[in-house]
């Protein structure tokens, strides 16, 4: 049964990440992203979330350099030390996305670790940009519950495909967070844009948050970005800016702090007479007449 959602108010921190920051070594780089973490914990957010490819800032600190290279040396060497580091009660992180060796399947996923208290979570982004054929794309887009909201990772191009919306209706999924990397405004735009549209269509809160800066790998190079969130167009609303966007930076961390009140979905939820595209029953099938 699905827990009650909680009268007080739930803080989310968006952060952008440079990895390209100055460490000289995959435990000092992965001390790096503790604190930031730890840092928006310790200042009262209950979730944190790192963009899309963080972890590629490995691939300059091993040997040979390549996203298998960077795989290894997360799972194996930096992953229980993470664990055990960001292993606190009544707080979450999104790590942002990392290389994963599927040793079952023989292919690489491009996947979000998650940490929820003491659970491990993960998942792996399912659309593939034309430079991510060293992956495979993922069959699973998995829900989870914190302190009484449903929550979806949805990574980068991923929030841009329709189908993935339709598949969320009706699932009663409070919050979407994309983690996400773009080089260019135009990666920013259809990646924004399109969260602002599925806050609309499935009457969530959509949080983003892009890689920053530059760094030598064969995935990424330079990254420019921003956090937003996006919440929906209803009247439970309508006291509070409805989208945020920070500007575009170029490099560095930046961080955007999200107060979402769970009352506020509730109380939409049961207006059943506003229009809402998210309360709408699924449309019968039709066709496309051309003439």
């Amino acid at each position: 049964m699905r827990r009650r959602v909680r009268d007080c108010m739930f803080t989310l921190d968006l952060c952008t990440f440079d990895p390209g920051i100055a460490a000289k070594s995959p435990f000092a780089f992965a001390a790096a992203v503790v604190e930031c973490v730890e840092a928006s914990w310790d200042e009262g957010a209950d979730l944190v979330v790192l963009p899309e490819f963080t972890w590629m800032g490995l691939e300059p600190l091993v040997e040979p350099k390549s996203p298998q290279r960077v795989a290894e040396v997360f799972w194996n060497e930096l992953f229980l030390t993470l664990r055990s580091l960001l292993n606190r009660p009544d707080k979450a992180v999104v790590l942002g996305t990392v290389p994963f060796w599927d040793a079952e399947r023989g292919v690489l996923h491009n996947r979000a670790p998650i940490f929820v208290g003491d659970q491990i979570l993960h998942q792996d982004k399912l659309h593939l940009t034309p430079w991510e054929s060293v992956f495979t794309p993922g069959r699973e887009l998995r829900l989870w519950e914190f302190m009484g909201l449903c929550f979806a990772v949805v990574i980068c191009l991923d929030i841009e495909i329709p189908e993935i919306s339709v598949r969320l209706r009706g699932a009663g999924v409070d919050v979407v967070l994309v983690p996400s990397t773009t080089d260019t405004i135009l990666g920013v735009e259809r990646v924004d844009r399109c969260a602002s549209a599925r806050a609309v269509e499935l009457g969530s809160i959509v949080g983003v948050c892009h890689l920053t800066g530059k760094v030598t790998s064969e995935l990424i190079d330079v990254n420019v970005g921003r956090t937003a969130v996006y919440f929906p167009s209803q009247a439970a609303f309508r006291e509070s800016p409805r989208w945020v966007e920070s500007e575009i930076f170029d490099s560095g961390i930046h961080k955007q702090r999200v107060v979402i009140a769970p009352r506020d979905l509730e109380i939409m939820r049961r207006m059943k007479q506003e229009t809402n595209p998210s309360l709408l029953e699924a449309m019968p099938a039709f066709e496309v007449v051309r003439r």
